[in-house]
């Protein structure tokens, strides 16, 4: 049985939660792999909408179970308030399995991502200042919290006084703001211990195991291939690598374990924060797209940039991904313009790019050389099938899958779990 990896083809926002939702009844496991509460997946489940931030979107599929892996990092609080508000509304769903090995955001790095991106100014990077950075960078600089150690309460005092030796300095001689008080954090860590300890596993060996069983697991990462630390827009990325080769590592699988790869594609492109966009919009067209797509971030309820497809994006994610497939989303929202302007290539001081530039100065300066296909006025939302949607539309999509150079096997025509085309089969 397969393994399946689904990434965000743009950066981000695509709605990898509703095509990791729409496949969830035939996955057994669903795997978080990257990131934290930094992003949110909506997801809308007969007639009802959730937000989810940190769990897995299949975690409202009853027969699936979900594991929040060794890459992701984990607010205990934003974890047990988003179960509690899901209990609240009457969805029973299970506790997650967690990785022993995920790392912990605690309160000083919430407060060290907020007086740095504060201290940063114009060179700001456009973080949610959740603290997500500061985590990652105390993973690499192997002063980081695991889940495990709230096993350990000597072992998990040890770790925090050790990292707000160092942390203290900087908050007090540099930001000028009080010391953090190490019981302080250990408590608010404690508090979770009794709650998550039956759900704390060796999540690569248990993933591997389910993979030897003959089930089928589906790794999803946060934000998208655009905003991967290495493959990315650098600086203006994440913190984490949300790439397809980030699930082996932040899922603890090896490469040939993967079956396919699914890239999550929007049918226009938007981007949250700070960084440069080529396709971005300033004009009623942009408007209308943020307004008709709801264009409002999941996690902090920011207006999103909104613009034109970029095939030369979604071609460079497609390349270095190894997609197999496109599930594009919210196709929908295109019905009513007379044209719709695809950005085929881009130029940069006068000469013509037909991939990606190599530099960050170059994707600066690009700007967009426009295609422009006939659009369509009819409502597709009620369309199950490709041969339902109206010509042009049909006409949209094929030119697409031309230009990305990938199948598109599945469209989103709406915000529902059932409003979506199959044209191929995902798993």
């Amino acid at each position: 049985m397969p393994s399946v990896v689904v990434v965000g083809a743009q950066w981000g926002d695509e709605g990898k939660g509703k095509a990791t939702d729409a496949l969830g009844d035939r996955v057994d496991v669903c795997v978080r792999y990257s990131g934290g509460n930094n992003a949110g997946h909506t997801l809308v489940v007969g007639g009802e909408k959730f937000v989810l931030h940190l769990l897995p979107s299949g975690i409202l599929n009853p027969d699936t179970t979900t594991v929040i892996g060794n890459g992701v990092v984990v607010d205990l609080d934003v974890l047990a308030e988003e179960l509690e508000v899901l209990h609240s509304r009457g969805v029973d769903v299970p506790h997650p399995l967690i990785s022993a090995n995920a790392h912990i955001i605690t309160e000083y790095h919430k407060v060290l991502d907020k007086v740095t991106e504060r201290f940063l100014g114009k060179r700001r990077i456009g973080t949610t200042g959740r603290g997500v950075g500061p985590c990652y960078s105390d993973k690499v600089n192997r002063i980081g919290i695991r889940i495990q150690d709230i096993l350990d309460e000597s072992i998990l005092r040890q770790k925090v006084e050790a990292a707000l030796d160092q942390k203290n300095e900087l908050l007090v001689k540099i930001y000028n703001r009080r010391p953090i008080e190490a019981e302080d954090v250990v408590q608010s860590l404690l508090k979770h211990a009794d709650a998550i300890r039956p759900h704390i596993v060796d999540s690569g060996r248990y993933i591997n195991d389910a993979l030897d069983e003959g089930k089928v697991v589906l790794f999803e990462g946060a934000q998208a291939h655009h905003l991967d630390l290495d493959q990315g827009t650098y600086p203006y990325v994440t913190s984490s690598n949300p790439t397809a080769s980030g699930a082996t590592t932040g899922g603890g699988v090896g490469p040939t374990r993967i079956d396919r790869t699914i890239g999550i594609a929007k049918a226009y492109t938007t981007r949250v924060g700070e960084g440069p966009f080529p396709t971005e919009l300033f004009d009623e067209d942009g408007e209308a797209l943020r307004e008709k797509g709801g264009e409002f971030g999941a996690t902090t309820g920011r207006p999103r940039r909104c613009g034109w497809f970029d095939a030369l994006l979604v071609e460079q994610a497609v390349k270095i991904n190894g997609f197999t497939d496109i599930f594009l989303t919210k196709l929908d929202i295109l019905s009513g313009w007379e044209k719709i302007p695809v950005c085929v290539a881009y130029e940069v001081d006068g000469e013509r790019h037909d991939v990606m530039p190599m530099t960050q100065s170059q994707f600066h300066h690009a700007k967009p050389v426009y295609e422009f296909l006939d659009g369509w006025s009819e409502d597709i939302s009620k369309a199950r099938t490709f041969d339902e949607l109206p010509p042009n539309c049909q006409a949209y999509v094929r030119r697409l899958e031309e230009l990305i150079g990938c199948r598109i096997s599945g469209i989103g025509v709406g915000p529902g779990r059932e409003e979506s085309v199959a044209i191929n089969d995902l798993i």
